[in-house]
């Protein structure tokens, strides 16, 4: 019994020194991080002058690819079931070429939007992508209601985006 009792008693770590409790050492650590990053130079980017290029990871405004001049998406409607945000809504309509189904109407309310990139990983055909764009303004809800003509780019356009969600899977 006074061997059980022995291992359960907790150790006491040791007591902070007198240096440490006035924390002279972390003020002084905090110190040389601020000064070493007061005297590096300054980075400043001219915004409306000068545009930055955003890396391949970047999430802007959603797209929907188009491929020989007709969009990608089959109207699954798995992008619409994941957006957390319920920002998109598509209908299906059935047509007479390879595939059966297109969207007939797919908007993007892109004020709801919170560029998460949920629809992106969901579509089985890389038809909806997260794109290079991070410019957005809008004067009224309605402008905000993003539709086919606003959302379809030619797969040119948006090559790199596309091979770079291929090396990341």
């Amino acid at each position: 019994m006074e061997k059980y009792l022995e291992k359960s008693v907790p150790v006491r770590k040791k007591d902070l020194s007198f240096w440490q409790k006035l924390y002279i050492p972390a003020i002084l650590q905090g110190m040389k991080i601020t000064m070493t990053e007061f005297f590096k130079p300054s980075v400043t980017i001219e915004y409306p002058e000068v545009r930055t290029v955003m890396p391949d990871s970047f999430r802007g405004r959603p797209i929907l690819v188009a491929e020989n001049g007709t969009e990608r998406c089959v109207a699954c409607g798995l992008c619409a079931r994941v957006c957390p945000a319920l920002a998109i809504e598509v209908q299906a309509g059935e047509t007479e070429l390879g595939k059966e189904r297109y969207p007939e109407r797919f908007e993007i309310n892109m004020v709801r939007c919170i560029f998460c990139g949920f629809c992106e990983e969901v579509c089985p055909e890389e038809a909806i992508i997260m794109s290079q764009e991070y410019e957005l303004v809008f004067t009224s809800q309605k402008e905000a209601l993003f539709g086919k003509d606003k959302l379809v780019k030619p797969i040119e356009e948006v090559r790199t985006r596309l091979d770079f969600l291929r090396k990341s899977r």
